[in-house]
């Protein structure tokens, strides 16, 4: 299973450190903390949070409005509120607006503990139908992944003999949307440290002048407002797997501190003059060229050489259109789950033209449409005529763009005059209909050659024989 994340809001910063503690040694979980709902908002629009524990904030009752804006903003999250003790108004309050149930302040250890465990299991009986032992069973995806393409299978074997190393450094290739994260948590999930933390850091989403004190934590009055000493995330995941997300936004400042974890396995918090040892495993993901960042200057060339000891590239979605039908069927199960709908389901014409659109948000872009699609349409069938102008294929043919990646060149209907009365030249007409699909290609691609080869399922040298062969040259067929 990959690892849940709790988000503790609670004003007092003594009692709230006091339980996360517990939380952290007695939970899988990683534990993030707000001192108001303000701050909670917007962690949760950064980290992807399995539970909410929050306090009232009393009088103004700001705990109750947190968990209202919540179940608005993502209906996952499971939310439980911190109530002060024989306050019996405000546990059926709590309970009235949605929270999964309450714990009392002043904290009691064991009843915020047991609670959060059974916080936890619901939410992994909302995702996945059933709680779950530490590994998602394939029918229902691997690790939340969905996708049974030659290609992602083949990754998933990939995955599983790396994340059974438990040690060697796995950079993750992806563009935007393919699920990097995902896959850094079924590393984790797969691993020996599977029983620590993994703990998330998002390189590009937090600001520079924050990334460094969040990775490495601070000493009490290493700067103004360090009231007292906070441990960074690179601790938090000690033991367990430290996932570095957009890697390649990380300054060159964090980038040398970086290195000295990945070779020393040591660091300094921020102010410290001490070096803290530290035993963990670093996956990190970007959508970025690295290698072009270490040639402009701009990446760190022996970190790079650091990082990329495991190399995978994670297949976009247009590389892999088979899953486009199962993938649908998931997200619509998803979204219409508390929704008092009836069945949603998408026609096959219009499955058909969304395996011809080449998704440059991939998997995510492909989750938006579904969700708007459940809630403007839930219970209806999914046609043609309901999808954005840009998914969907008119009937003159064409969507309104060109289809990169799939022509349909048909050859004429079978005609008498074809055959004639004696026999034919079957090679003379294949290789006459092949020129035709070669130079129908080139032209629709204004002679590029790359792409001319990626809408016939070429390969690109295959397809250079063919017109050096032939003879064809670049003009475009009238």
């Amino acid at each position: 299973m990959s690892l849940r994340t709790i988000l503790l809001v609670d004003g007092n910063r003594h009692e709230r450190e006091r339980v996360v503690v517990p939380l952290r040694k007695e939970i899988d979980c990683v534990v993030l903390e707000a001192e108001n709902p303000e701050i909670a908002l917007e962690i949760l629009d950064k980290e992807r949070i399995s539970l909410l524990l929050t306090d009232l904030f009393l009088p103004q009752k700001e705990g109750l409005e947190l968990i209202r804006k919540v179940q608005k903003v993502d209906p996952e999250v499971v939310s439980m509120a911190v109530v002060p003790l024989n306050n019996r108004e405000m546990e059926v309050e709590a309970l009235k607006l949605g929270a999964f149930f309450y714990i009392h302040t002043p904290y009691d250890f064991s009843e915020a503990v047991i609670g959060s465990s059974r916080a936890l299991s619901f939410h992994d009986l909302q995702l996945h139908g059933e709680t779950r032992g530490a590994q998602i069973r394939k029918r229902d995806g691997f690790f939340g992944i969905i996708g049974q393409s030659p290609a992602m299978e083949k990754l998933y074997r990939v995955v599983e003999r790396v994340a059974a190393d438990g040690e060697s450094t796995v950079l993750l290739y992806g563009e935007s949307g393919t699920g990097k994260e995902l896959f850094a948590r079924a590393i984790h999930g797969l691993s020996p440290r599977k029983g620590k933390n993994l703990v998330p850091v998002n390189c590009a989403a937090i600001p520079d002048e924050l990334l460094e004190s969040e990775l490495f934590g601070y000493v009490k009055g290493a700067f103004t407002g360090a009231v007292q000493s906070k441990i960074g995330r690179i601790q938090y995941a000690d033991g367990g797997t430290l996932f570095l997300d957009e890697i390649g936004d990380m300054k060159p400042n964090l980038q040398a501190k970086l290195l000295r974890v990945l070779q020393e396995r040591e660091f300094e918090p921020v102010g410290a003059v001490k070096s803290v040892p530290v035993d963990v495993r670093v996956v990190a993901a970007t959508h970025r060229d690295l290698e072009k960042l270490v040639e402009d200057g701009k990446f760190r060339e022996d970190l790079y050489y650091r990082l990329n000891v495991v190399p995978l590239t994670i297949p976009p979605l247009r590389d892999r259109d088979d899953d486009i039908p199962e993938l649908v069927d998931q997200f619509v199960r998803c979204f219409s789950r508390n929704r008092n709908l009836g069945e949603t389901c998408f026609e096959p014409e219009v499955i058909q033209s969304l395996r011809g659109y080449r998704w440059p948000g991939n998997v995510r872009e492909l989750k938006n449409l579904v969700q708007r699609m459940v809630v403007l349409h839930g219970g209806e069938s999914i046609t043609l005529d309901l999808l954005p102008e840009k998914y969907g294929v008119p009937a003159g043919g064409g969507n309104g763009r060109e289809l990169e990646e799939t022509i349909v060149v048909a050859p004429p209907p079978p005609r008498a005059e074809v055959l004639g009365q004696g026999p034919i030249d079957f090679n003379s007409l294949v290789s006459e209909f092949e020129d035709r699909l070669i130079l129908q290609a080139l032209t629709r691609t204004g002679g590029n050659k790359k792409e001319a080869a990626e809408l016939l399922n070429l390969k690109r040298t295959t397809l250079l024989e063919k017109i050096k062969k032939k003879g064809i040259d670049e003009r475009k067929e009238s």
